[in-house]
């Protein structure tokens, strides 16, 4: 298994990171048998599989049950969990104790959460004084759809850059040891992933981060919407609806079950 000095190598070595989210135990049996290098449990299931708008309706105990699943699914790769809405956003107890749950409770390797901000900050250092190791989150943080007022691109402006450069070397110095960075400019994701020495890894965030995340629903063609971030390497969906609507038409005009599919077949 993968461990936070091996992404740290990795970026020194130049060799780019690979994560995938997945939320259950098939998908994460699939990613560890593509060999990613790291999973990510993402709160993103509110949307692809408990069919949500956003990701604020999800909570701990969502996040435990498909983390434990995913756990199960692939037991010998490194797990990051995300860290759902108002899970460390109250107090510091609080948020201590829900990391702690991921890892203890689902068998997570680490926990992510988003912004930059100094209780942000103060959310991490509390974590890692917990010797659990936390994934960060800059650029556009979901749980802020409210807030940026949608899904919008962050650091559209140059002058925007510098404020976003700084959240990342004060996450950096909080003690994450990784930082996703989404929906910003690719000069943005090379300059972030050259001022920090943690590993980045990109989502919308161009061709220069140390390593790229998809969405498992996204790049197998299940999801119901795309973004121009996002390439489809197999159309699932697709296959997967035609293959029902084939069973559909075997069983009402009886083409199955067939012999084959019966045990101890009259004669």
């Amino acid at each position: 298994m993968q461990t936070v000095l091996t992404f740290r190598d990795l970026k020194k070595s130049g060799e780019k990171i690979v994560m995938l989210t997945a939320y259950d135990y098939s998908s994460a049996r699939l990613a560890q048998e593509g060999e990613v290098d790291l999973i990510l449990v993402g709160d993103s299931l509110g949307m692809v599989v408990l069919g949500y708008e956003t990701t604020l309706n999800v909570t701990m105990t969502d996040m435990l049950h498909h983390t434990a699943a995913t756990r199960r699914g692939a037991p010998n790769t490194f797990i990051v969990a995300d860290m759902p809405y108002m899970s460390y956003h109250i107090d510091l107890a609080e948020t201590k104790r829900n990391a702690g749950r991921l890892i203890t409770e689902a068998g997570a390797n680490a926990v992510k959460l988003e912004g930059g901000s100094t209780s942000r900050l103060d959310a991490v250092k509390a974590i890692v004084d917990c010797e659990i190791p936390v994934c960060a989150h800059l650029g556009l943080t979901p749980q802020s759809v409210h807030k940026f007022g949608g899904y919008k691109i962050q650091g559209k402006k140059e002058e925007d850059f510098d404020a976003i450069i700084r959240q990342g070397e004060a996450i950096e110095a909080a003690g994450a040891f990784m930082l996703v960075i989404e929906g910003v400019p690719e000069r943005l994701g090379r300059l972030i992933s050259e001022a920090i020495s943690i590993p980045t890894i990109g989502i919308g965030a161009g061709r220069y981060t140390d390593g790229q995340v998809l969405v498992y629903h996204d790049m197998l063609g299940l999801s119901t919407q795309t973004f121009k971030f996002v390439k489809i390497y197999a159309e699932t969906g697709n296959t997967t609806s035609n293959a029902i609507s084939s069973f559909r038409k075997d069983v009402k005009n009886g083409n199955f079950p067939s012999v084959e599919h019966v045990y101890y077949k009259e004669k």
